[in-house]
């Protein structure tokens, strides 16, 4: 049965199978699940201990991944495949900056596959020539070699963005800001605090408070963090009565 992924993740002639769990690992945090390999070095790649080893959580991936003979039948029921290459070649599909590609591609309908070669020689310019277009991931001039889970994580981000991505939760949405009279409350604490220490001089303020206030509105405290503030205040306090007495 055809998975019900849109996209389709394809490793030609990998070689090394701890990539293969890298690559596994770099789909499924991006959300993605169908990986297909193409005549991989090891047979046994999909269940090799190395590759277990990087997976690293998406052993899932790896169950249903299918290893097939050739790039045709990885294509199978495919409408847009793209491959990857380091630099673009004279003939064959039009080359791509992966971002420039995906904003019309994500709203196309199609059923897409990203195809990576080998570890050593990337792609064969027969397999290129099946493909619709070609990625070229843009890097440094000096050195554009990227590891092949490294190519995969990029190509899955950026194509997750194109779909939508997915939506980041603050881990501090859930505690609420403190509002202006919490607030002044705590400013009206400190400004105790601050004179009995003898820093604030009440005769001669100065703008201490006011600078102080405009700290904290831009710092948008929530209530935890007013509290902490205020239980500094009352430790200042209970150490310089303590003193005094």
């Amino acid at each position: 049965m055809p998975s019900p992924d849109p996209t389709r993740f394809v490793l030609i002639n990998t070689s090394h199978p701890g990539n293969v769990g890298a690559a596994a690992r770099a789909m499924k945090v991006m959300g993605f699940t169908d990986l297909v390999l193409v005549a991989p070095r090891y047979p046994d790649v999909l269940t090799h201990d190395e590759t277990l080893a990087m997976a690293s959580g998406a052993t899932d991936v790896l169950e249903t991944a299918r290893i097939v003979p050739t790039l045709l039948d990885a294509l199978d029921g495919i409408t847009h495949a793209c491959a990857t290459a380091m630099t673009p070649r004279d003939f064959g599909p039009p080359t791509f900056a992966p971002r420039a590609l995906f904003g019309s591609l994500s709203a196309s309908g199609h059923r897409v596959a990203f195809v990576f070669g080998s570890e050593r020689f990337g792609m064969s310019n027969d397999d290129v020539y099946r493909c619709h277009a070609c990625l070229s991931i843009p890097t440094g001039a000096g050195y554009g070699s990227l590891n092949l889970a490294q190519a995969v994580q990029l190509i899955a981000y950026d194509w997750r963005q194109a779909l939508g991505g997915f939506t980041v939760t603050s881990r501090t949405a859930d505690v609420a800001l403190a509002d202006g009279t919490a607030l002044q409350g705590l400013l009206d604490h400190w400004q105790r605090v601050l004179v009995e220490i003898d820093y604030l001089d009440p005769a001669t303020p100065k703008k201490l408070m006011p600078r102080l206030q405009q700290l904290l509105n831009r710092a948008q405290i929530n209530v935890e963090e007013l509290n902490i503030l205020r239980g500094v205040a009352r430790a200042i306090e209970k150490r310089e009565r303590g003193t005094k007495d």
